[in-house]
C-alpha cells in the first residue's frame, strides 16, 4: 500500500514539474527571456502554476466526489462557471507573459525621436509632440504615463481559458478512471466473496449428506450384530478426522483425499460382504498434488448409493489415474431400479457439479452416460501446479 502512495506521488510530482517547465521552454524559444533564473523569480510565474495546481485537486478531490458523483450536475457546472470566469480575471498566462517582457513595451517611433536629441545632446521631443497638460481637454478621459508608454488595452487571454478546460478534462478522467478502478474492484471482490460463500454452503450440505449415509451403514451392522462393526467404526472415525480437519480448506492433498476413499471403500466391503464386487485401482503418484476436497468422493458415495442389490450380485468398478498435471475418474456401477425407495433431490452431485465450475473453470470435463446397464462417470481435471 505504502509503495502504491509512493508511486502515486512521484507521478503527480514528475507531471507537474513537466507542467511547470513547459512556460520556460516556450518563453525561451520566443527569445523574451533566456535567463530562467529571472524568470523563476517572477510572482506571475508561481502564481500560474499554483492556480492550475490548486484547481486540479479542487476538482478531482473535492467537486467530483461532491457533486459529479453524486449527479448534483447543475451545482457542479454553476462551480465551473464561477471558476472559469476567476481565471479569465486572473489571467495568469497573460500576466506570466507580461512579467517576462519586462512591462509594457515602448512604441518604436518614440524612441527614435527621442534618441535624436538636441547639438549637445540632449535628447528632444518628437516633431509632432503636443505640449499641452497630459490632462487638457485635448486628452480628456485618457490617462497617459510617459514613463511606461500608452496604456494597453485588457485582451482576452485564450491561454488560460484553453488551460482551465484541459486541467478540467484531465483531471475529470483521472478520477473517472478511478472510480471505474474501483467500481471494477468491488465488483470482482464481491464476486469472489460470493463463490467462497456458496463453496462454503455447498460444503456444509456435503458433509454432513455425506456422514449421514456412514452412519447408516455402521448402524446396520450393528443390527446384524457384525463382527467388524469395531473395524467399521475405526474406518469411520479416520474418514471424520478428515472431513473435520481438513475439508473446511478449498484444497488438500489429493493424497489425504485418496486415503479417504480407500476407508469409503473399505467401509463399504464390510457392510456389503460378498454380494458386491468392488474393483478399486490407483495409478499414478498423487504426492504433492492438491486437490478440492470431497470432489472424487461424491461420485464414489454415489456409486455405492444406486449400484447396489439386496437380492441381485452386482460390480462397482472405481479406477483413479494420476498425470502429471491431472487426476481421472472413472466410476462404473449397475443400473437397479429401486421402485420402493423414496425419490431423492441428489444434492451432493448437483453441489459437485457447481464447485467443479467453481474451482476449476475450463479445467474439467464431466461425462456422465447410461450404457449396457451401467452407469459410467468419466471425470478429469486438470491440477494446478505445485
Amino acid at each position: 500500500m505504502l509503495k502504491v502512495k509512493v508511486y502515486t506521488f512521484l507521478l503527480h510530482l514528475a507531471a507537474w514539474l513537466l507542467f511547470m517547465a513547459l512556460p520556460l521552454l516556450f518563453l525561451n524559444d520566443r527569445g523574451q527571456n533566456s535567463n530562467y533564473l529571472s524568470l523563476l523569480s517572477q510572482p506571475y510565474y508561481w502564481l500560474f502554476g499554483a492556480t492550475y495546481i490548486a484547481l486540479f485537486y479542487l476538482n478531482t478531490l473535492l467537486l467530483i466526489p461532491a457533486f459529479l458523483l453524486k449527479k448534483r450536475y447543475w451545482i457542479y457546472a454553476c462551480i465551473l462557471v464561477v471558476l472559469l470566469g476567476l481565471i479569465n480575471l486572473l489571467q495568469p498566462y497573460d500576466k506570466l507573459l507580461t512579467s517576462s517582457e519586462g512591462g509594457f513595451p515602448r512604441f518604436p517611433h518614440h524612441d527614435e525621436h527621442f534618441h535624436r536629441g538636441d547639438e549637445r545632446g540632449m535628447p528632444g521631443p518628437p516633431p509632432d509632440f503636443d505640449s499641452r497638460p497630459p490632462f487638457s481637454e485635448h486628452h480628456e478621459g485618457m490617462k497617459f504615463d510617459f514613463r511606461n508608454g500608452p496604456p494597453r488595452d485588457r485582451h482576452f487571454d485564450s491561454i488560460s481559458l484553453f488551460l482551465f478546460f484541459m486541467i478540467v478534462g484531465i483531471s475529470t478522467a483521472i478520477r473517472a478512471i478511478r472510480q471505474w478502478q474501483l467500481t471494477e474492484k468491488r465488483a470482482i471482490q464481491a464476486e469472489a466473496d460470493k463463490a467462497s460463500t456458496e463453496l462454503s454452503f455447498l460444503k456444509a450440505q456435503i458433509n454432513p449428506h455425506f456422514l449421514f449415509n456412514t452412519l447408516n451403514n455402521i448402524y446396520t451392522l450393528a443390527i446384524m450384530n457384525d463382527e467388524h462393526t469395531a473395524e467399521s467404526i475405526l474406518k469411520l472415525s479416520n474418514i471424520m478426522r478428515y472431513v473435520t480437519d481438513e475439508v473446511t480448506a478449498d484444497f488438500v492433498l489429493l493424497e489425504n483425499d485418496i486415503n479417504c476413499i480407500k476407508d469409503y471403500i473399505e467401509l463399504q466391503k464390510l457392510r456389503l460382504g460378498d454380494s458386491t464386487t468392488v474393483n478399486f485401482t490407483i495409478d499414478g503418484i498423487s504426492e504433492g498434488k492438491t486437490i478440492s476436497p470431497l470432489l472424487l468422493m461424491s461420485f464414489v458415495e454415489n456409486a455405492f448409493k444406486h449400484g447396489v442389490s439386496k437380492n441381485t450380485p452386482s460390480i462397482i468398478d472405481i479406477a483413479i489415474s494420476i498425470g502429471p498435471q491431472s487426476v481421472k475418474l472413472l466410476c462404473k456401477n449397475q443400473i437397479f431400479a429401486h421402485s420402493n425407495e423414496l425419490p431423492r433431490t441428489g444434492v451432493g452431485l448437483e453441489n459437485t457439479r457447481h464447485r467443479l465450475n467453481h474451482l476449476y473453470p475450463g479445467r474439467h470435463t464431466l461425462t456422465i452416460t447410461e450404457a449396457d446397464g451401467f452407469y459410467i462417470v468419466d471425470l478429469q481435471i486438470q491440477l494446478d501446479k505445485a
